[in-house]
C-alpha cells in the first residue's frame, strides 16, 4: 500500500505540472485535456483505494471527496437529459475542477506523510 500511495501522489503532483504545461503551450481547445488527464488518474486512484478500503472510513476527507465526485458524476449523467443543465456544470468545473485536484493531492499528501508515518516521527 506504501508503495501505492507514494507513486499516486507523484504522479498526481507530475500530472498537474504536466496539464499546466500542456494548457500554457496549446491554449487553444486542447487545453482542456489537462483536466482529463489529472482527473482521470485521480478517479482510477479512488477507485483503488474506494476497492482496497483505504482510508475510506466515514467522516474523513477521503470519503467525502468520494461522495462530491459521485454526486458530480451522477449530476453530470442526469443533465445529458438536458443540455442547459451540462452546459452550467461543465462550465462551473472549469473552475473547480482544479480546485479539486489540488485537494485530492493534499489528502494524498496527508496520508502519506501524516497518516502513515511512524509514531515515533509524530512526537517532534
Amino acid at each position: 500500500m506504501k508503495t501505492f500511495k507514494k507513486a499516486d501522489l507523484i504522479i498526481s503532483i507530475a500530472l498537474i505540472i504536466l496539464g499546466i504545461g500542456f494548457a500554457l503551450i496549446e491554449k487553444g481547445d486542447q487545453a482542456i485535456y489537462g483536466y482529463f488527464l489529472v482527473g482521470g488518474w485521480q478517479l482510477i486512484s479512488m477507485i483503488v483505494h474506494q476497492y482496497y478500503g483505504w482510508f475510506t472510513e466515514k467522516r474523513s476527507r477521503r470519503s467525502f471527496y468520494h461522495c462530491t465526485v459521485l454526486i458530480l458524476i451522477i449530476l453530470a449523467l442526469l443533465s445529458l437529459l438536458v443540455p442547459v443543465i451540462m452546459l452550467i456544470l461543465l462550465f462551473i468545473l472549469l473552475f473547480v475542477a482544479p480546485v479539486m485536484a489540488l485537494y485530492y493531492t493534499g489528502i494524498c499528501y496527508d496520508e502519506v506523510y501524516v497518516k502513515m508515518a511512524r509514531p515515533l516521527a509524530q512526537l517532534k
